[in-house]
């Protein structure tokens, strides 16, 4: 029982990492959703810039772990801004469709442009922290465990207080709730909107960041995989719903290193889509949203 429990104990610690993570990414994509009602299919792709701007700035500039982040976030959020005013902006009034195959021909030009600038191959992302292991019986987690899970809880208490306190976050409650009310009452709706994206946009590149961390490698298609894994994390949490963007992350984390531990670590991918069929199946809203009836 004891190596049982001790397994179980493991494949939390590994989840829980993991799962911060998705839960980073989860966060932009719920956001965005939550403002215009828009998924940003290339949210993954910002992810994996964030990733490359962070390995530029610990190789190539010699950065520490934290100046590469703060770097690699506030390029990002520009980068996110760019990519709405251009991409998102002039389809605001056209059909969700359309926006939606735009989002997804965003994400095929970060993903080639990547390629192109960078080449396909994979780099190693350099060791930031020490190798320490901490060993509790016959339970190890690595230094870097830890500093991704601080690293994950410090984002996210930092985007309630932005959300929860500031005029920004006032704004984007406002928009997200009636978008023409909010115009009526002076606030600047495309800028609330460009907001959202430069915050969503810079936890992705924390997320990239951490991502090379935790795997030490970076290739320009990193972002297909956590991008829609993180997209099912938002949807089993309930899309638009930050506290539910946290949940959901932190349970795929869980559930894939779960069924890793168990031995299917082939499947881990597979059961991320099966849990996406099953939510939409039985709670399509998702654990934390709400039903909501339309009036006709």
């Amino acid at each position: 029982m004891g190596s049982a429990g001790d397994l179980i104990l493991q494949q939390l610690i590994n989840g829980i990492s993991l799962g911060s993570i998705y839960a980073l990414i989860a966060l932009g994509y719920t956001m965005v959703y939550g403002i215009i009602q828009l998924i940003n299919f290339a949210h993954g792709d910002v992810m994996m810039v964030g990733a490359y701007i962070g390995w530029f700035c610990t190789t190539v500039l010699k950065f520490s772990f934290l100046p590469a982040l703060i770097v690699a976030m506030f390029l990002s959020a520009v980068l996110g801004v760019i990519i709405e005013r251009i991409a998102y902006k002039p389809l605001r009034n056209a059909t969700r469709l359309a926006a939606l195959i735009t989002a997804i021909g965003m994400s095929f030009f970060l993903e080639y442009g990547g390629m192109l600038i960078v080449t396909p191959q994979t780099r190693t992302f350099p060791s930031v922290f020490p190798q320490t292991v901490y060993t509790f019986g016959n339970v190890a987690f690595k230094y870097g465990d830890i500093v991704i899970v601080i690293t994950t809880v410090i984002l996210m208490l930092l985007l309630q207080f932005i959300v929860k306190y500031t005029k920004t976050g006032k704004a984007m409650r406002a928009v997200s709730y009636d978008k023409d009310a909010a115009n009526l009452m002076g606030i600047n709706v495309n800028n609330t909107i460009s907001a959202t994206f430069a915050l969503g946009s810079a936890l992705a590149a924390a997320a990239g960041v951490l991502i090379g961390v935790y795997f030490n490698t970076i290739d320009p298609l990193m972002g297909i995989m956590p991008g829609l894994k993180a997209f099912i994390a938002a949807v089993l949490g309930g899309i638009g719903i930050i506290p539910g963007a946290m949940l959901g992350g932190l349970a795929m984390g869980l559930i894939e290193s779960i069924v890793s531990g168990i031995g299917y670590s082939t499947w881990r991918d597979a059961a991320a889509f099966i849990i996406l069929i099953v939510v939409l199946l039985i709670k399509p809203n998702g654990l934390l949203g709400k039903n909501i009836r339309e009036k006709v």
